[in-house]
């Protein structure tokens, strides 16, 4: 009951400074009016939704995404004018004491508000609700192809040069635009690699999400090595609560046989060998393993047969397990392809200047690529959306990664 009151209280505290701004910079009765009811409208919608739509049963839908959207545009810059309001207000409350010490009676305590600070102030929040409002439109299918070349002097002779297309983190429950990922499916065709790996979460929670898609995904052209999967920590249900165990169960094992509908060879903590000319490489796919989340993953399993001086690519949808086991084992793991962060669906990249996002702070690895002395990870920011309908500078991405036999390059 009390976090409902401090709820409550926050949210009137929001909308009252909000309405403060708009005041200050209008005093035209039908706009204020509009002003107050469509806040009124926002706010028990909202309520409504949260109280209605997010049943555990169901887990994510397009509503509950709806939802979390406008709850994030309309307050995240309601909070922004109330920091600026706020901070008016302790200016003035300092300048109304100074004004008592000082003697001077004749002026009220708090001086008015001013114009300027209140323009300011939805000037900066602006830019928020401006971004936010682009990623829930356009930029969640704002589609990129990033690519990296990742020298390694053990690179069998046979796959200099190998190319991995690398895609992770579909969460189809969240699609609403065929012609946009039908876009997306073409880029990756178009990149035309020697294999192509995806790394986990095919679905939000149930295995129907992905059932308008399958031929869309189908549509991934097979190239000369093939097509690998593993799971994310999304496709084992875990998240919502299911009338009996069986009906979980029957989910997971349909969410499996997706990766078969779209003709991917799902890998279930176990390996294959790629052989090219007369050398091989093992792809090693595990199960979902991170801090934090289930850890079904097994890498001794998914070893078995392999030597520790094979060239090693691995499949770990969650960056922590190769921070954590992975890129200190004795046995060499030479590149591990995961997502799962999203990178936060929000952030700042400006290559060679700035690389920031709140996701930082629980992942170290959890964008792009990054090394431990000759071991790489690559995180991919993810091809889908989940929780927020959008993406604000974190951009959906398409993984292209090529093999080079030789010392890393500066």
């Amino acid at each position: 009951m009390l976090r409902w009151i401090i709820l409550f209280v926050f949210v009137v505290l929001v909308e009252l400074y909000a309405f403060q701004a708009v005041k200050t910079l209008t005093r035209i009765k039908w706009v204020l009016i509009a002003y107050q009811v469509i806040s009124l409208l926002i706010v028990v919608y909202i309520f409504y939704s949260f109280a209605t739509q997010f049943d555990r049963s169901v887990g994510q839908n397009k509503h509950t995404l709806f939802t979390i959207g406008l709850l994030l545009i309309t307050y995240i810059p309601k909070m922004l004018l109330m920091a600026f309001m706020f901070g008016e207000d302790i200016i003035r409350v300092i300048g109304g004491f100074l004004k008592e010490f000082s003697g001077t009676t004749n002026e009220s305590f708090l001086t008015s508000r001013r114009k300027f600070v209140s323009q300011i102030a939805l000037g900066a929040a602006a830019i928020p609700f401006l971004s936010l409002l682009y990623g829930m439109t356009k930029g969640k299918y704002n589609f990129k192809v990033h690519k990296k070349t990742i020298y390694y002097p053990d690179l069998p002779d046979s796959f200099d040069g190998f190319t991995i297309t690398q895609i992770s983190d579909v969460h189809s429950g969240s699609f609403d635009n065929h012609h946009e990922i039908e876009h997306a499916i073409n880029m990756i065709n178009e990149q035309k690699s020697d294999i192509i790996l995806f790394t986990g979460d095919i679905v939000n929670t149930h295995a129907d999400e992905m059932n308008p898609w399958i031929e869309t995904f189908r549509s991934i052209e097979t190239p000369q090595f093939g097509k690998f999967s593993v799971l994310g920590n999304h496709d084992y249900g875990e998240y919502v609560t299911w009338p009996s165990q069986k009906d979980k169960n029957e989910n997971f094992e349909a969410i499996k046989d997706l990766h078969r509908q779209i003709d991917f060879k799902l890998l279930l903590n176990e390996n294959v060998k790629l052989k090219k000319g007369d050398d091989e490489i093992a792809l090693i796919g595990v199960e979902n393993w991170g801090i934090g989340f289930k850890q079904a993953g097994d890498l001794v399993k998914a070893s078995e047969g392999i030597k520790q001086t094979d060239f090693k690519i691995l499949m770990s949808h969650d960056p922590s397990h190769w921070e954590h086991e992975v890129k200190t084992h004795r046995d060499n793991y030479h590149l591990t392809l995961s997502g799962h962060t999203h990178g936060s669906q929000f952030g700042i990249e400006i290559p060679g200047f700035v690389k920031w996002s709140p996701i930082q702070y629980r992942y170290k690895q959890w964008g792009g690529l990054y090394e431990n002395v000759g071991r790489y990870i690559y995180v991919n920011r993810g091809f889908g959306f989940h929780a927020y309908p959008g993406r604000v500078g974190i951009w959906p991405e398409i993984t292209v990664l090529e093999l080079k036999k030789g010392p890393k390059v500066a």
